[in-house]
């Protein structure tokens, strides 16, 4: 029973040191990027953020899975962290996740995310300036 303790202790203080850095490009510009990954992370069911800094592109925030509450509580939310880039005309995004498994992939399903808000941005159509109205006729 000691020894079982002492495995689920060391396991759970090991799991924050398996973070893992994750890199992905667009081809658009960090400004946009982040515009999508401030919506994304805006969606209080998914996410908390717990620092936000637009000077340097780069948040970090808690996933929210029912599961981590319900099966271990506070033991498993650990902070997630997104940064992006700039390369020239594209911008590369960093997550660092910590937490991947059977049930969530909490790398995958941010920039999913990312990519669907993005997606639906480029779809925007832009909004169609108003006509000046026309002065009424004098004669």
């Amino acid at each position: 029973m000691k020894r079982a303790a002492i495995v689920v202790a060391l396991v759970l203080l090991a799991l924050p040191a398996t973070a893992k850095t994750y890199k992905s490009t667009y081809s658009v510009s960090c400004d946009q990027v982040w515009a999508a990954v401030k919506d994304t992370l805006s969606n209080a069911e998914n996410y908390e953020v717990t620092a936000n800094d637009d000077a340097q592109m780069s948040a970090s925030y808690n996933v929210k899975h029912a599961a981590h509450v319900n099966v271990t509580g506070a033991v498993l939310q650990r902070t997630n962290k997104v940064s992006l880039i700039r390369q020239g005309a594209t911008c590369e995004m960093h997550v660092v996740s910590n937490f991947s498994g059977w049930e969530h992939h909490d790398q995958g399903d941010f920039k999913k995310r990312v990519d669907e808000v993005l997606a639906k941005q480029a779809n925007a159509k832009p909004a169609e300036a108003a006509k000046p109205e026309e002065a009424p006729k004098q004669e």
